[in-house]
């Protein structure tokens, strides 16, 4: 300990030599730039060197400078002091830090900046300078930096270079990558970390398929719907962009699942809820790769057997009810013969009754008020025939194109009772509505919305996944006029369509407000009706989707009306063997 002290009194002064802690500080210090300073500035240096060349400068420090302070502490920056030394130990650290090329490097780096631990003099073979290297091992002395796990590797020179059997790729090393790598820290701003927490969520979910449901719709710029403007708009609640509406691009190898088979796609319309499955394609798309089909309302429960003869008959006819020739009714009177010749149970009619898009009801050619109109032609007629059939009733079902009718939006409300003088054999009902007879549940709305689903639908193409078996042979996927009515059953709502197509606007005025009136499980939540009354510019047809009979009876005025005989009901027997529903033609 004489011989460190001595040593370290002739480099620094007896007061260096008489502080146990910086002479500690000192020691270790001295030693290790002896020993690292070929690494680290490719010349001979230790702790006096440094001291004596910076002498209240700068301190030279290999490529680098050590700052002692401003020229007012210059007469402290000259003292040996722990403080004063704090600057030439960082400065190593980092000078090892930039030159280390070896793991054995970084572990001199640790040991540096490592806590309170002792000198094992075992491996400290030699003292401070090469004077001193024959000297004797240096004894056990308290420092602040850790050697017990410092390894100086032994100087033996470079090596030449061989063949390797491996390819390195490491990171970009340009100075573009290296500033990026080397950024400022302590600047985050709370948005910008927000912003890319988000990111890192959103990064995720482009990997990650998802099922998405929403409502169709297109550019408003586009009149009609097509696969390029088409457009996904969710609830406001569900989606995280507050329901704002985002492209979808399918996939070529899109899937249909769960749709009618035989169908080979599906069909897609401005107003549709949909579900799709795929990814988040970027910031502006949605990327499907399958459209599941909703689910279709659920079959009628079946009834049990009455003890009473629950069996009725009923004829079905929809207006117009005369030609745009003239306002003479000759179709309805007509129908009104032949009902009174068959007597049917209900009699069901579907406006418009008086039209107000009638040529000559436009062009003021009306002697009479709507309301004498309608009850000169209607009322009268139909009474005679409720006295003729005095069992039967009649069912009345407004149109918004109806004279006669005070409330012109769709869903409509029922003719005022004032229109039939509160007869109770006739029975006013809203536009759309769902009644039951006997038990069995109808369903009708005077709006043709067979022609504004298909004038609207494009039909996407997909493989066919895991389809929907028919519950009868006669209901094809192929139908095109069978899937309309699915969509209704699917969608359940008798208007399923928004917004209403522009050149069809004068035959809806849709409230979605009182949407509440459009849904086909008004009756029964979730329950279809048993048959489905739907009348149509386009060819009548009957038929089966799903486990609902259909039917379009088209207008009076191309001399076509439908009837329906359901028998009584017995053990065992279904309501399709129950029910016959059938087109007629009438006969002039």
């Amino acid at each position: 300990m004489a011989n460190i002290r001595e040593e370290i009194a002739q480099r620094f002064g007896t007061e260096v030599a008489s502080d146990e802690k910086l002479l500690a500080e000192c020691a270790f210090l001295d030693y290790y730039l002896l020993i690292a300073s070929n690494q680290l500035y490719n010349r001979p240096k230790n702790l006096r060197n440094v001291w004596n060349h910076a002498r209240g400068s700068p301190v030279e420090m290999g490529a680098a400078t050590i700052s002692l302070g401003p020229a007012s502490r210059a007469r402290e920056a000259r003292r040996f002091t722990l403080d004063s030394l704090a600057g030439v130990r960082a400065q190593i650290k980092r000078d090892l830090e930039k030159g280390s090329g070896s793991a054995q490097r970084k572990t001199q780096v640790r040991s540096l900046a490592s806590g309170v631990a002792s000198i094992n003099r075992n491996k400290m073979p030699f003292a401070f300078s090469r004077n001193m290297a024959q000297r004797v091992p240096v004894p056990d002395v308290q420092v602040k930096m850790e050697l017990d796990m410092v390894t100086i590797p032994a100087d033996q020179g470079p090596s030449a270079a061989g063949p390797s059997k491996v390819t390195f790729k490491g990171p970009q090393n340009d100075v573009a990558s290296q500033k990026k790598r080397a950024y400022r820290y302590m600047f985050e701003k709370t948005r910008e970390r927000g912003q890319i927490l988000d990111l890192r969520i959103e990064e995720m979910a482009e990997l990650e398929e998802v099922f998405v449901v929403g409502r169709i719709t297109h550019e408003l710029e586009s009149p009609k719907l097509t696969e390029a403007t088409l457009t996904l708009e969710t609830s406001r609640k569900l989606s995280d962009n507050s329901g704002a509406r985002i492209s979808v691009r399918f996939d070529p190898a899109l899937k249909i699942k769960g749709g009618a088979q035989g169908a080979g796609g599906l069909g897609l319309f401005p107003g549709a809820i949909v579900a799709l499955k795929g990814q988040n394609g970027g910031a502006g798309w949605f990327s499907a790769t399958e459209i599941l089909a909703l689910p279709l309302l659920t079959t009628s429960p079946s009834m049990k057997p009455s003890p009473d003869d629950d069996s009725f008959s009923m004829y079905i006819a929809s207006g117009p009810f005369t030609p745009d020739t003239d306002l003479e009714y000759k179709p309805w009177n007509l129908f009104t013969q032949a009902a009174r010749r068959a007597k049917p149970d209900v009699l069901v009619l579907i406006g418009p009754f008086v039209d107000t898009l009638h040529p000559l009801i436009t062009a003021g050619e009306v002697d009479e008020t709507p309301l004498d109109l309608f009850q000169r032609v209607f009322l009268e007629p139909l009474r005679d025939f409720l006295s003729w059939s005095p069992g039967s009733i009649a069912v009345l079902i407004p149109s918004v194109r109806d004279l006669i009718s005070s409330h012109a939006v769709y869903p409509q409300a029922e003719f005022r009772k004032s229109v039939i003088k509160s007869d109770p054999r006739i029975r006013l009902v809203p536009n759309p509505c769902t009644f039951s007879v006997n038990g069995i549940t109808f369903g009708a709305t005077s709006i043709d919305v067979l022609f504004h689903l298909r004038k609207e639908e494009v039909i996407k193409r997909g493989q066919e996944v895991d389809s929907i078996l028919p519950v009868f042979p006669e209901d094809s996927g192929s139908d095109p006029f069978g899937n309309a009515c699915r969509h209704l059953l699917q969608q359940r709502s008798f208007y399923p369509i928004f917004p209403v197509p522009l050149d069809l606007m004068t035959e809806v005025n849709l409230d979605m407000t009182h949407s509440d009136g459009l849904k086909l499980d008004a009756d029964v939540e979730d329950v279809a009706p048993s048959v489905l009354i739907l009348p149509s510019r386009y060819r009548q047809f009957c038929k089966t989707v799903h486990t609902t009979m259909t039917i379009n009876p088209s207008t009076l005025v191309k001399g076509v009306y439908s009837t329906i005989n359901v028998s009584a009901s017995s053990s065992g027997m279904t309501l399709k063997e129950r029910l016959k529903a059938e087109v007629v033609k009438m006969e002039e």
